[in-house]
Parts: C-alpha cells; sequence; structure tokens
C-alpha cells in the first residue's frame, strides 16, 4: 500500500463540483398559451420528436438577452404580491392556477467547457426546484423532475460542446401545488455541475456505517464504483478518516478490484478507529472521510465526506438513547420558508434558524413534510440537532419508491438523522388495510437501504388500525386526535413520539385577542376545546418515559394556513416564532424546561395607556424555584413553580416597572424587567453577524428596533422604515411577522420584454439610400417579412419594418433594444431616427440604449435596411427575428413597518470586499446606520 499511495497523482481534471448559482436569465411563460410560453414545442419536429430540436426558450439560439438576470436560489412566488383569489394554503400569493402569467418560469444560462474536460463524465445536478422542471442542454431534452423537492441529476456528458459556448435552459411550472403549506416557485435551492473521470464514486454512492464499543469505534465505509469508460479497470479503494484538526487517525484499502465497462459495484472497507469521538447534541464532532479511487498508479476519484461516529437506539419501554444515553426528543417541525427570501433560504440562514431553535433548547427537527436542501442537514450536523428527515408522498409504485431511496440515499450519511420517516397525515389510508400494506413495504425498503435508523411516520386519524399498527416507531399527531395510551397498551413493544403536538395560536407581542384584526393574544392556551396547550403537551410526554419526545407544531410560522383565520392573514399562527425567527412568548416557556440555561420572563409587556386600573394577565416562564413580581417596587407575591409549569398574576396596571426576581434554593438568581416606555424615538440596526464573507452567498440577518428617548426598545411600535444599502451587498429581503401583513417583501426591478410585431420588408437597391427608403410609406412591393422570399434571386439590400409597443409611463424606465442581425451589413432606424449604419452581421447581437427622446407612448416604429444572409441549403439557418425591446422600471426604494417593535431586513454580500452601508430612516426618528464589513474569502468553485 505504502508504495503506490506515494506514487500517485491527483489528475488536474479529477472530480469537481462547481456551483452554478450566479448569472442566470429568467422569465416569465405560460402553462398554456403556447404565444406566452416563447412558442416552445410547437415546431413541426418537437423536442419530445427528435434529439436537439429544442425550440422557442429551449433553443441554444433563442436570444434571452432582455430577460432578468439574477443569481439562485431564487423563489418567484415570495416576489409577488397577495390576492383573496390566491391559495389560503399558500400565503394567498398571486401564483397559481388563478394566475397563469405567474406559475411558470424559465431560466437560461451560458457555460463555457473546456475541451480538456472531454473524456470526463460532466452531469448537472439541482438540488431541488418548484415544480414540473423540464431541462434541455443545447437543445435537447434530457429530463423532467414533477417532484418540487426531489434533488434531480442528469449525465449530460454526450450533449456538450467542448471547447466552446453550452446552454441550459429550464423551465419550471409551479402551476399545481404540491404540499398544503407554502412552497415557493422556481429554482429554491443550489445547482451543480459536477465533473468526474470515468471511473469514480456513483452519485450519492457512499454509505458510513459505525459501531461503538468505547473509547473504540470501528467505521465501516461502502462506497459504490461505477465505471463509464470502454475499457475494463482494475483499481483500488482508499478509505481514509481524518479528524477535525486536519489529522489522519486512520485508514484501510481494499485493491486489485476489477469492474467491466458500464458496470458498477461496491467495495467495502473496515476502519478501526482508536479513541473515538462520538458525535452528541453537546458536542457534535465531526470527522472527514476520504474516498480514494486510484487506477494504474493514478488517483481517479476523490470523495470527501463529513461523518459522525454515534449510537441510535428508539426503545419501547424507555424512549430514546443516543450514545447509549437517554435523551427526550425536544423537536419541532418546519418548512423550508422565511420572511422576504420565501423558500430560497442561503445557506448562512439555514444555519442561523438551526441556532436559533437550539438557543430555546430544542435538540430535533422534523422536516415537514419532504426531504430537505442538503445545506439543513450540515448545519444540523454542525450544530447537534437530531433529524427526523421525511418522505413527501407515500406509495409503493416505482416512482414512489425511487422518490424515496434518492432521499435515503443522498442523506444516509448526516449524524443528525435519527429516523426516516416515510410519510405524514395520509387520512385517506391511514386506518385502512390499503395503508398498512403500503406502509410495511416502504418500511421494509427504507431498511433495505439503511438498517441504522429506525422508520415512522406521523399519523392523525385515531391510532386505531392500519399504518399506525405496522410502524416501527409510531409517530403521534396530536393527543387530541386519539388516545395515546390506549394505542400504546394495544402495541407495548412498538416504540413511539409525537411527531406533531401543539397547533398552538399566537401573535407575536399581541396580548389581547383581536378577531377584526386577526390578532390572537399570544398566552399560551388551547387551540381549540379537543387539543392543547404547550405546555399541556410537553407535560404529558416528558411524564411517560416510553415517548421518546414531541415535535411541536411548529418551530417558525410560515406562509399559509393561516388557521383559524383567513384572508387577509397570510402567515400561520402556530410557530413559537414568527416568519422573521423573532420569539413569542412560548419560547421562554421552552428554554425553560428544555434546557438548562436559567430563565426567567415575564408577558406582557407593560404599555398599557388608556387601561389604568384594568387587571392585566401577567405570566412569568421560569425554572427557578420561586419567582416574586413587583409593580413598581411593591410586592405582588411569591410563588411556587411547578416542574413544567408557569406562573400567573392579575395585576392591575400602572405605568411604570413590572419586575421579577428568580430564586433558587432559596437565594436570588435572576431578575427580569419590564418597563413602560415612551414615544418611538430612534431607529436601532442589530446584525447577528458585522463581518460577511466576500463570496456572494453570505448573509447578516438585521433587526430593526425603534427605542424611547431613555434606550428602551418600543414594543408597540408600528413605524414604516425605509433602507438604503451601498458598498459591496445586496437587500434581499424584508420582514416583521405581522401575519395580516400584505406589504411587498422584494423590492426588485422590473423587467419586461416586448417583441417587435408586424415585421414586413420590400426589396431595395442597397444601404446607401436606407435613409431615403425609411422616409416612404408602404405600398404594393411590401410583404410579411422572410416567408416569401426567393433564397436563390435575392435583392442587394430589403427594408424591414415592424413596431413595438411602449407604455404611457415608459419615461420612467430605461429601454434597450438587444439587436439580432437579420442581414449581412445592416442600417437600424427607431421612429426614423439612425440607431446604428453598416452595422456588420455579430452573432452574439448588439445593444442599444434608447434616448428617450426618440420615444413615445404607443406605437413605436422600427426600420431596418439590410443585405440579405444567403442560403446554401433549404435547410440552412437564416434569422428572421430582429431582436426583442426591453422596459427596465428601477425598484422601488426598500421599506418596512416594525410590528410589535420589530422588523427585519436580510443583507446579502456580493463578490467583493468593503464596507456595506445600510442606513433605516423613518418620519420623525433618528436614523440609524450599520457598518457591516465583507471580507476576503476564497468562494466556492463555481460556474460563473
Amino acid at each position: 500500500m505504502t508504495v503506490w499511495v506515494q506514487a500517485q497523482g491527483q489528475p488536474s481534471n479529477g472530480r469537481q463540483r462547481l456551483l452554478m448559482d450566479f448569472g442566470w436569465r429568467f422569465a416569465f411563460g405560460h402553462p398554456s398559451d403556447p404565444k406566452k410560453d416563447f412558442n416552445t414545442g410547437t415546431s413541426y419536429f418537437s423536442y419530445l420528436a427528435k434529439a436537439g430540436y429544442g425550440d422557442g426558450a429551449a433553443d441554444p439560439k433563442f436570444d434571452d438577452r432582455a430577460w432578468r438576470k439574477l443569481d439562485l436560489p431564487h423563489d418567484w412566488a415570495v416576489e409577488q404580491g397577495f390576492s383573496n383569489q390566491g391559495s389560503y394554503s399558500h400565503g394567498f400569493k398571486a401564483i397559481g392556477r388563478n394566475f397563469p402569467d405567474r406559475s411558470v418560469g424559465w431560466y437560461r444560462k451560458t457555460i463555457a467547457i473546456p475541451e480538456s474536460d472531454l473524456g470526463r463524465r460532466i452531469s448537472l445536478e439541482f438540488d431541488g426546484a418548484f415544480r414540473n422542471s423540464m431541462v434541455w442542454v443545447n437543445g435537447h431534452f434530457v429530463g423532467t423532475e414533477p417532484s418540487g423537492y426531489n434533488s434531480f441529476r442528469f449525465d449530460i456528458t454526450d450533449y456538450l460542446n467542448y471547447g466552446g459556448n453550452n446552454v441550459i435552459a429550464v423551465r419550471v411550472d409551479a402551476t399545481m401545488e404540491e404540499g398544503w403549506f407554502y412552497e415557493g416557485a422556481g429554482i429554491y435551492r443550489h445547482v451543480w455541475l459536477s465533473k468526474t473521470q470515468p471511473l469514480h464514486v456513483a452519485p450519492d454512492g457512499l454509505f458510513v456505517t459505525s459501531e461503538v464499543a468505547t473509547p473504540a469505534a470501528t467505521v465501516t465505509a461502502k462506497a459504490t464504483i461505477k465505471n463509464e469508460d470502454k475499457a475494463a479497470k482494475t483499481f483500488s479503494v482508499v478509505q481514509t478518516l481524518v479528524d477535525a484538526e486536519g489529522k489522519t487517525v486512520a485508514s484501510n484499502f481494499k485493491d486489485n478490484l476489477k469492474l467491466a465497462p458500464f458496470q458498477t459495484r461496491d467495495v467495502s472497507v473496515v476502519i478501526p478507529v482508536a479513541n473515538a469521538r462520538l458525535w452528541d447534541i453537546e458536542s457534535p464532532y465531526l470527522y472527514k472521510l476520504v474516498t480514494t479511487v486510484v487506477a494504474d498508479n493514478q488517483e481517479t476519484d476523490r470523495v470527501e465526506t463529513n461523518i459522525g461516529i454515534r449510537t441510535i437506539r428508539f426503545d419501547a419501554k424507555e424512549g430514546f438513547f443516543l450514545n447509549g444515553k437517554h435523551v427526550k426528543l425536544k423537536g419541532t417541525n418546519n418548512h423550508q420558508d422565511h420572511a422576504g427570501v420565501g423558500a430560497a433560504i442561503p445557506d448562512e440562514l439555514q444555519y442561523w434558524r438551526i441556532k436559533t431553535l437550539k438557543g430555546m433548547g430544542s435538540n430535533a427537527y422534523r422536516m415537514s413534510h419532504n426531504p430537505p436542501t442538503p445545506e439543513l442537514l450540515d448545519a444540523c450536523d454542525k450544530l447537534g440537532m437530531l433529524v427526523i428527515d421525511e418522505n413527501r408522498l407515500m406509495g409503493t409504485s416505482e416512482q414512489r419508491m425511487e422518490d424515496m431511496k434518492r432521499m435515503i440515499q443522498r442523506d444516509r450519511n448526516h449524524p443528525s438523522i435519527i429516523s426516516w420517516s416515510i410519510g405524514n397525515e395520509e387520512w385517506a389510508i391511514e386506518n385502512s388495510v390499503t395503508g398498512a400494506r403500503i406502509a410495511t413495504t416502504m418500511q421494509a425498503y427504507a431498511q433495505s437501504l439503511d438498517s441504522t435508523r429506525a422508520i415512522s411516520a406521523g399519523i392523525s386519524g385515531g391510532f386505531q388500525s392500519g399504518i399506525s399498527d405496522v410502524l416501527e416507531v409510531m409517530g403521534y399527531n396530536y393527543m387530541g386526535n386519539g388516545n395515546i395510551e390506549l394505542h400504546h397498551s394495544r402495541f407495548p413493544n412498538q416504540a413511539s413520539m409525537g411527531t406533531e403536538e401543539g397547533s398552538t395560536f399566537a401573535t407575536r407581542g399581541i396580548y389581547v385577542t383581536d378577531p377584526k384584526q386577526q390578532h390572537i393574544a399570544a398566552y399560551d392556551k388551547k387551540p381549540r376545546p379537543t387539543f392543547y396547550s404547550i405546555e399541556e403537551g410537553w407535560t404529558f410526554y416528558a411524564n411517560r418515559p416510553w415517548l421518546a419526545g414531541m415535535f411541536i407544531w411548529t418551530g417558525f410560522d410560515y406562509r399559509g394556513e393561516p388557521t383559524p383565520h383567513g384572508w387577509p392573514s397570510v402567515t400561520s399562527y402556530f410557530g413559537m416564532m414568527d416568519l422573521c425567527g423573532f420569539p413569542k412568548d412560548n419560547v421562554w416557556y421552552l428554554r425553560s424546561w428544555w434546557s438548562n440555561q436559567p430563565t426567567l420572563h415575564l408577558l406582557p409587556h407593560w404599555n398599557w395607556a388608556g387601561k389604568e386600573g384594568q387587571e392585566i394577565d401577567v405570566w412569568a416562564y421560569s425554572n427557578c424555584d420561586e419567582v416574586e413580581l413587583f409593580l413598581n417596587k411593591k410586592s405582588l407575591g411569591k410563588q411556587t413553580m411547578k416542574v413544567n409549569s408557569h406562573l400567573e398574576w392579575k395585576v392591575k396596571y400602572a405605568p411604570g416597572t413590572l419586575q421579577a426576581i428568580g430564586y433558587k434554593n432559596g437565594k436570588k438568581v435572576l431578575t427580569e424587567t419590564v418597563k413602560t416606555t415612551g414615544e418611538p424615538a430612534a431607529l436601532q440596526l442589530t446584525p447577528h453577524q458585522a463581518t460577511l464573507k466576500g463570496d456572494g452567498e453570505d448573509i447578516s440577518v438585521i433587526t430593526v428596533s425603534v427605542n424611547d428617548k431613555n434606550q428602551l426598545g418600543v414594543p408597540t411600535a408600528d413605524n414604516e422604515v425605509t433602507f438604503t444599502l451601498t458598498g459591496p451587498g445586496r437587500i434581499i429581503g424584508v420582514g416583521n411577522g405581522n401575519p395580516t401583513s400584505l406589504e411587498d417583501e422584494r423590492f426588485i426591478e422590473e423587467v419586461k420584454a416586448v417583441s417587435i410585431t408586424g415585421l414586413k420588408e420590400a426589396p431595395v437597391a442597397g444601404l446607401e439610400n436606407a435613409v431615403a427608403s425609411v422616409a416612404k410609406p408602404e405600398d404594393a412591393n411590401w410583404k410579411e417579412a422572410f416567408t416569401t422570399r426567393d433564397y436563390k434571386n435575392l435583392s442587394a439590400a430589403y427594408h424591414h419594418r415592424g413596431s413595438f409597443e411602449l407604455p404611457q409611463d415608459f419615461a420612467q424606465s430605461e429601454i434597450t433594444y438587444f439587436y439580432k442581425s437579420i442581414g449581412k451589413t445592416q442600417s437600424v432606424f427607431v421612429n426614423g431616427n439612425e440607431i446604428a449604419k453598416d452595422l456588420k452581421d455579430s452573432p452574439e447581437g448588439n445593444v442599444f440604449k434608447l434616448d428617450p427622446a426618440l420615444l413615445k407612448a404607443g406605437r413605436n416604429q422600427i426600420d431596418i435596411v439590410a443585405t440579405p444572409v444567403p442560403k446554401k441549403n433549404d435547410w440552412d439557418y437564416v434569422n428572421t427575428n430582429p431582436g426583442t425591446i426591453q422596459i427596465l422600471t428601477p425598484a422601488a426604494p426598500w421599506k418596512r413597518k416594525l410590528f410589535s417593535g420589530l422588523a427585519q431586513v436580510i443583507v446579502q454580500s456580493t463578490k467583493g470586499t468593503g464596507e456595506i452601508t445600510l442606513t433605516a430612516t423613518a418620519k420623525g426618528l433618528k436614523p440609524a446606520v450599520l457598518k457591516v464589513k465583507t471580507s476576503e474569502t476564497t468562494a466556492r468553485p463555481s460556474v460563473d
């Protein structure tokens, strides 16, 4: 082994995984109108009839220069306004069946592939796009992915132009909903270009398991090796374990392995590890496993995988165990959705959200109700958050089983994952023999793919029969939906947990329920008579050791499902935190009993002008033994805190200071103070991080608040705040957590592409008389352009005339003409004014910024006098499209109202270093200025 490991080399054309997020073009298509969908699929031979026959926006020659330029991840749904005709479950956004003009999106990107890549295998990989995605490469239709949640990939090796440009076109159709919650629209996760040698580790082809015998451990790495060469290969596989400090701690290999062309084989390598450090929720230690494939003394592939060594076990009588220690699952359910950015959550924001949940004592996260973006799992691995990874749709057809297989194979090396969920609340089959059969088959198949994790599902249909009878780990969705203890008595050997509990309603910072305003007081109450409060739910699960724990519905609010309200409420009320991640008061209840952090919290705020002398409900959340409450230094009594409970007082309101003192073992340990504030006086900006990596991806989550003249935060402020930004950054979203806010969440430039229509032509003697020809009216010699032209008897030149329409307010916009040559040499006129003379044919096209003085509202005339491009053969391609007019309207200023005293701005770095300056202003308030530095960093390898 030593000899060839020293001799091996790593070729410059080894494995590469290049980020493809930057520099895409985007435009809306249409689900049913071919003209609005760029006439895609209307050719005599369609892309389904002949290879390489992509037409319309799928045609590599299609001119997309007038489309909007953007970076991924991108969610176009969050950019739309709200409408009461929109979907209740999806936050009333103006997309979907009632809004066909905003329900199909096209993405295009041109990439260069070097000639040196010839001989490698090249794949296009999507972490996820919502939904029904169709992909073309250089006009070749390569495939479709119906689901908005599956990661998918296409081998595009043979479709590429090596040493030239390549056009990727993606059509995404979000007309039909897949879930019953906000799902976004578009390519809302990362896209990658993957390059390997023909002999390589197969995609998602590594499975790492571990056995622990403290202090030692045994790691088994099974690699699926694929030979896509046309010749047989003899090779070796080396597995090397590297610790967090970069030191090699163990290695092993297998050699003299053989693989025929286009075949795969599994190679298992056992790696003994002395003094193994275990991954757990308090110290989530990660090793790096380096998988190397070597053939002919050359490294043909190298894959690096973060892994954690740990043991997990569900027990029917004692709950869940991690590394042999009992751990009560303190979890939340969450959708991929955040204020301002929708489903297109940047990686750092994923990390911030998990860290925020950890801060309230949560140790578990259920992916509701679909496979997540991989970066979310990375965050859970790094921060020590246990995970239930959930399949989107139950079923045992080949496609349904393949979807589940792809999820498991993609995610199985994440140590955070403790269970695969095969589904959630499948009401049509939950209590039937059909459901039991489907669940049994899915469970067995999942176990065949990964026997190290338990299989579960979320069940809400009564827990009496069907799926709930056959699950390895029963998932109870709500105590109010059935008798949990009766089910446990029937199946005492079935492990169990509460996969959903709570569904309580609360509006952050609001303490008086107001149906007219659709505000719900933030005291922890039953959401409905048959359901339970967060406190009641946690007390039930905490007192039953056979229940592994519970997952609250939900950690964060999300768009859609605004139960118990409807329009104009556009987000849920369920979250422990609002859509921005600002905590509601239940967060402090959970922190009191889910963590060891000393906690004392009072609610409500103490700004109740006009209610002097009226009783206010004052609650205290704490893990102290006792709490004493004071109003303006007068004691209102000391109370003993019951475990998993809270304390209450009735207090007659008087402005001033409400203070609580917490006692442990008779000693004062904590003090919490709530004061009556004055009027808003000054804005404040507080970032979660003040230095960003200048990589075009990193973000800062910035809290916007307002203080009174005494520097006290005003909890009732609702001022509208305007934001401006300078420097190497951009605002990507704003929010405030108000469930009824219909304010814009993103302020983006509006880009409209206008076609040149009614193109006619007439023969002319030549270009020298172009100006005179433009001045002449049309006569009988004018015909529809290009359709009757005799290419064997071409005129010396042709005069083409068409028109385009501009809106009444076009002067507020920038008008650009993206011209495509329709002749060998040409002169171009707008409304009789020459904008280009004797312009030579250009494959890239030309760009003209049009002077508003040359334009007018309504019809504008285009004249092009050109010498024709001949055809040698009848089938030769000659461009007949003179280009597109782009109307670009600048974005409005970013702004957002405060809600209950808070708003949020998310700022993202652009590529570069320097200082970002964010300024917040509001009428009558002192402005706030925040400086955020962007530092030099090594950005991820990318295709720009």
